[in-house]
């Protein structure tokens, strides 16, 4: 059997304003610098050391991941980042609240950007909050910042990290510890469990839950034990 650990990063403090992040790069806050504690003292608690852990290059995933490590004393160790596990790309509506976009465009127009499999948001325009392009570390990566994305653009750049990297370190037996985003896990939890593209939109993610698979030696899902790591507020 090889074990993989999802886990979606801490509250930031654009969940807590209820905006919607994308690529811009926010912080935990206090509440998800407190979630990332416990998700890290659950994984000590049950067993589920990592042997590795993967994150994207938003630092809300980074903070989650090593906070979540020191808790549970794996601070030490190897890390792998990736922009293929960044948060979807919410084109123009990065930094908008979400009240303000459903009152705008409308329920109908509001769900199907948040929720669809194919259907992504408005691009991102001259003046958008955060214009990636000019970050050094995509330059750095010689990556073209996406405009927008559908989950369905989320799963084609996720899948090939995930089919080289992560099943690598699976199939060598390792522990895999994944620290990534909500839309992220919810396409690579469609792809793990088979789920329909048109149920994707029923998958919910909880800030600083760790999620439990079991995978059989070709990494197929043979049970998910969720309940064995249910995140509890710290006492």
């Amino acid at each position: 059997m090889r074990t993989l650990i999802l886990l979606r990063h801490g509250q930031s403090v654009w969940n807590a304003a209820d905006r919607f992040a994308g690529w811009v790069d926010v912080p935990l806050s206090d509440v998800g610098r407190e979630e990332a504690a416990g998700a890290g003292a659950l994984l000590a608690k049950a067993g589920l050391l990592p042997d590795v852990v993967h994150t994207s290059l938003l630092r809300r995933a980074i903070s989650t991941a090593d906070i979540a490590l020191d808790a549970a004393e794996r601070h030490w160790i190897p890390v792998r980042r990736t922009w293929r596990l960044n948060e979807r790309h919410y084109g123009a509506l990065q930094g908008r609240l979400r009240e303000e976009v459903r009152t705008r465009f409308g329920d109908e127009r509001f769900m199907a950007w948040r929720r669809s499999y194919d259907v992504a948001p408005p691009p991102a325009g001259q003046g958008a909050v955060v214009d990636g392009e000019l970050d050094v570390r995509y330059q750095h990566l010689g990556i073209t910042v996406p405009a927008t994305e559908s989950l369905k653009d989320v799963l084609a750049r996720l899948l090939p990290y995930w089919e080289s990297a992560v099943c690598a370190d699976l199939h060598a037996g390792r522990t895999v510890l994944l620290v990534a985003h909500g839309n992220v896990l919810r396409v690579l939890i469609s792809h793990l469990e088979q789920i329909p593209r048109d149920a994707i939109r029923r998958i919910r993610v909880p800030t600083g839950e760790p999620i439990r698979y079991e995978l059989t030696n070709s990494l197929r899902l043979k049970f998910v034990a969720e309940r064995d790591c249910q995140h509890q507020p710290l006492q």
